[in-house]
């Protein structure tokens, strides 16, 4: 049958601990994990897409079992393209539900070939999440634990203001 293969969709601005944690988990289920940051030119972003790419590509050690990617577009139609069975979702609240199980549904309607994967967040990981993290940093909080180390090197760069715990 070959390998499976699911895609883990996001912005990742910037990459965190919780965003790793769900690649680790679906590596349970799945062969192959392709990490696709969406370009969508009307989201502000602190990182380029290049940027973000190396901080993924940095922070998963060098596994063949993931690959990072970027794209436009649908979803599905790109997740069709790279011969994915399923999109993993990453689920921290019961708020997060509702809108994931919105676009779920319209992807399915979209492409019956694609399933969509919902995966709950480690508790140590619920309160985390992207928008936090830069909102912490523009303060000159550090997020330390939060992000990998080559993800806090990057933030430190950006924001030199930022304080040690």
């Amino acid at each position: 049958m070959g390998l499976k293969t699911a895609v883990y969709p996001g912005t990742f601005d910037p990459f965190h601990n919780g965003h790793l944690e769900i690649i680790r988990r679906a590596l349970g289920t799945f062969d192959r994990i392709i990490v696709a940051l969406g370009v969508n030119p009307e989201k502000e972003t602190i990182f380029t897409l290049e940027e973000r790419l190396d901080m993924i590509r940095n922070s998963v050690d060098g596994d063949p079992r993931i690959l990072c990617d970027a794209f436009d577009g649908l979803l599905v139609r790109y997740a069709e393209r790279k011969k994915a069975q399923a999109i993993i979702r990453g689920l921290r609240a019961v708020s997060d539900f509702e809108y994931e199980f919105q676009l779920a549904l319209m992807n399915r309607k979209l492409s019956r070939k694609i399933e969509t994967f919902f995966l709950m967040t480690a508790h140590r990981y619920l309160y985390v999440s992207s928008r936090i993290i830069k909102a912490t940093v523009m303060a000159g909080g550090s997020p330390e634990g939060l992000v990998p180390d080559y993800v806090l090197k990057e933030l430190k760069k950006k924001f030199p203001n930022i304080r040690n715990h």
